[in-house]
């Protein structure tokens, strides 16, 4: 009979042949192992999977609830292998985790921020240009940080004004359209960073002092110092608005144009939400949060389809 490791490697083998990549599933599971090794556990029963899924015993419920989940499908897997398997109820641990409420960015505090990510220090001047119109990048398209810093100087296509997102979140590759602004920003910072760093050692298009390409936390470590230096956050601020919430505004901006414009939205959000590499138009509704603009365009029409009178 195999042991639980070996149904393991078997289970993640069989999803990844399903086009599931399962980082986080691989790293839980070889935890639960050890888990159950300790406790001479020779399979999965539902007192061994809450015992381990609600360590530790600080961690927050929805952390508990994700632990259990994971372990529940690796177990319903390996029912129909061992009959010994308890496969754990759903709904034991159910609690899900409550996304934080999205800071909207004004056209002013974009600016102040791409204006003060040019000046940072930088000996070779590369690191404020990279990161100012890295940061104006994702406010003029609403790309994730992850898809960016993936871009490599190939899937940057400025004279067709396409930028091609390779194994983004979702495992699809899509086209980016960009606007003419976008273009020219990009072309800017193209020329100078081949004229900085005319050997690079990363095919990455947006580069470090030292021709490497950014990590995502790095990005995000410069970005919380822009947002105390132009007062986004306090100076010992340790949580603020994220680089993320940009992708907020630009699916908002994108709602209110088509208000504006008499469009239904209804009939354009398919668009926006392939434009965001969503998979599903339901996973674009959470961007779309309400906003004093967006609530008075809602009444607007509102009132108009209802014969009422205008605001």
């Amino acid at each position: 009979m195999k042991l639980l490791d070996q149904h393991l490697k078997d289970y993640l083998a069989l999803r990844r042949g399903l086009g599931f990549k399962l980082r986080l599933a691989d790293c839980l599971l070889r935890q639960f192992i050890g888990f159950a090794k300790d406790n001479r556990a020779s399979r999965i029963t539902t007192d061994l999977a809450i015992s381990w899924a609600t360590q530790p015993t600080t961690a927050q419920p929805a952390m508990w609830a994700d632990r259990y989940r994971t372990l529940r499908l690796f177990a319903k897997y390996l029912s129909s292998l061992d009959v010994r398997t308890e496969v754990p109820p759903a709904g034991l641990l159910s609690q899900r985790r409550h996304r934080k409420s999205p800071y909207l960015y004004t056209d002013e505090e974009v600016i102040a921020v791409i204006r003060t990510a040019s000046k940072l220090p930088s000996p070779k001047r590369l690191r404020g240009i990279s990161l100012s119109t890295f940061f104006g990048l994702l406010a003029a398209t609403g790309m994730r940080v992850g898809e960016a810093v993936a871009l490599n100087r190939e899937h940057v296509a400025l004279s067709d004004g396409l930028l091609t997102i390779h194994h983004p979140k979702g495992g699809r590759t899509r086209l980016v359209p960009i606007h003419a602004s976008t273009c020219l920003a990009l072309h800017r910072y193209q020329r100078l960073r081949n004229r900085i760093c005319p050997q690079p050692n990363s095919p990455g298009f947006f580069l470090t002092e030292q021709g490497t390409r950014f990590n995502p936390a790095t990005i995000r470590s410069w970005f919380a110092r822009v947002s105390r230096q132009t007062g986004l956050r306090g100076p010992a601020d340790r949580r603020g608005p994220r680089l993320h919430d940009l992708r907020h505004r630009f699916a908002i901006q994108a709602l209110l144009r088509w208000y504006r414009a008499g469009q239904n939205a209804e009939v354009h959000m398919p668009e926006l939400s392939t434009y965001l590499g969503h998979r599903h138009v339901s996973g674009t509704y959470w961007y779309l949060s309400a906003t004093p603009e967006l609530l008075e365009e809602a009444t607007r029409r509102w009132r108009r389809g209802k014969g009422g009178p205008k605001l």
